[in-house]
């Protein structure tokens, strides 16, 4: 497969109606790391607009439950990528971001800003630091994703080209950045949690090679120090040398998909359940959920008046964690109302919802460990400048 497989697959399909197919494509096979990074640093920034930020803090979703609601996001953003928006696991994801979202009193133009960073944060980090920038018919077909990602969130005067979602997002930072704690808490708590993503001899470094990633405007507003400047220099630097060498490696045959990120992290108990604000609610074994408990293989789901049997896949090789007492399942519900009489289907996860095993080191991680070790490199440098 030629190296540049996937831009002209790309840039032989039309952005007007094969747009789903050439984002996906971007995603999951030409620039999976890029774009992950770029959509992780999109979200990061809209911490700094304090009414987001203040609002995150208080709900105590990205504080509290840092790692859990990282996973959530990625993992509902990805089946409309994976399977467009007209399939029913992708009209489900939506329903369900849209209806966590109805639980509070957001301004329309905040959603507007947030979906703005989506197009224009990877844009810009692919210019900088991917093996090439995007295409005008990969942009394009960005550009019509999100519209009509907004369009199913119901989101008003979104911006009808790149230009458009540009100046969007770089007035509304310029009127509106700015520090409040809570909204620093948020960005201390995600820097802490990406962290961990990495070995701990690394960890700190990590995080500072986070911060040198930052543009000015954004650590001002979360009163985050600046880097020195070599340090800076070396880890945009680095990241610049990794997309340099990654023009070398052949194209991705397979998908990179959320559930091959390591840091989306499963339960290690295997499988939990949570309503979402099901009108009806959700019964486990005749209890109504009150919060996300686990579940056990044979378990009886109620949703109305649809009853389904959870059984747990077997994995070949590898013993099936311990099924959770009987007092944590208890913990999560309350007394149940009459039972249906109805035969329950059985319903088995699909492989995508299993438990994340150990992968194996890539190629391409080696340059990012390069990175990283550039950026030690740097602040060791600035140290010896300054000592000397």
């Amino acid at each position: 497969m030629r190296r540049d497989h996937w831009k002209r697959r790309n840039d032989s399909l039309d952005p007007k109606t094969d747009f789903v197919e050439i984002y996906r494509n971007v995603v999951m096979y030409e620039f999976p790391w890029d774009m992950n990074q770029a959509l992780s640093f999109a979200l990061f920034r809209t911490y700094a607009v304090p009414g987001i930020g203040r609002l995150l803090d208080e709900t105590g979703a990205f504080t509290l439950e840092v790692q859990k609601r990282y996973d959530d996001t990625a993992l509902l953003l990805e089946p409309p990528t994976r399977l467009g928006f007209a399939h029913p696991e992708a009209k489900a994801a939506i329903r369900r971001i849209n209806a966590m979202h109805r639980a509070y009193d957001i301004p329309d133009h905040e959603f507007r800003y947030v979906l703005s960073t989506f197009v224009v944060v990877p844009k810009r980090w692919l210019d900088d630091y991917g093996k090439r920038p995007l295409t005008p018919t990969e942009l394009e077909a960005s550009v019509r994703y999100y519209r009509t990602l907004g369009r199913h969130m119901n989101i008003s005067d979104i911006p009808e080209d790149y230009a458009g979602f540009e100046e969007l997002m770089d007035s509304y930072e310029a009127e509106h950045f700015g520090y409040d704690p809570g909204a620093r808490r948020v960005a201390d708590a995600t820097l802490a949690l990406m962290q961990t993503f990495y070995a701990p001899p690394v960890r700190r470094p990590a995080g500072l090679f986070a911060r040198a990633l930052m543009d000015q405007p954004l650590r001002e507003a979360f009163r985050y120090g600046a880097p020195p400047a070599a340090l800076q220099r070396a880890s945009r630097a680095a990241l610049r040398a990794r997309g340099l060498a990654l023009r070398a490696f052949p194209a991705r045959r397979h998908p990179k998909r959320i559930e091959d990120i390591s840091w989306i992290r499963r339960d290690p108990d295997g499988y939990r359940i949570e309503d979402l604000g099901s009108p009806n609610g959700v019964y486990v074994n005749g209890q109504r959920l009150k919060r996300p408990a686990p579940l056990v293989n044979g378990a009886v789901i109620e949703l109305g008046h649809t009853v389904l049997r959870f059984k747990a896949p077997a994995r070949g090789g590898e013993e099936r964690a311990p099924p959770p007492s009987p007092e944590a399942i208890a913990e999560a519900v309350t007394p149940p109302p009459p039972q249906p009489a109805a035969e329950p289907d059985e319903i088995v996860p699909s492989a995508a919802a299993a438990p994340t095993r150990q992968r194996k080191w890539s190629a391409e991680w080696a340059l990012i460990g390069l990175g990283a070790t550039l950026a030690l490199i740097g602040v060791l440098v600035t140290v010896g400048f300054v000592l000397g």
